[in-house]
């Protein structure tokens, strides 16, 4: 996270069913952007908030508010940033697109 990589424990796609020619359609059009990008920010948050220490939370949230900035479909953006607000405040998990 240091080095601006985001960690990703997401398994949205396999737990949806967006495998093989649907996940690679989605992969060609581009639009895997608008499901990988935020759900990797969604679990990286997850983390940081059960498991994370305060400096690795720190480093983690900074990268969450940046890369949230980098979402260009304006209602995926919006949603992210809302799932992680609450992900924060209550504990609340299991968020995808």
């Amino acid at each position: 996270m240091e080095n601006n990589h985001i960690p990703s424990f997401c398994t949205a796609c396999y737990r949806e069913g967006r495998t093989g020619d649907r996940f690679m359609s989605l992969c060609k059009s581009g639009q895997i952007i608008n499901c990988c990008h935020p759900n990797a920010l969604m679990t990286l948050a997850e983390y940081l908030v059960g498991y994370a220490s305060d400096e690795t939370k720190k480093i983690g949230f900074e990268l969450i508010e940046k890369e949230l900035q980098k979402i260009t479909n304006e209602k995926v953006k919006s949603i992210a940033t809302q799932n992680i607000e609450d992900i924060k405040s209550s504990n609340r998990r299991d968020f995808r697109f």
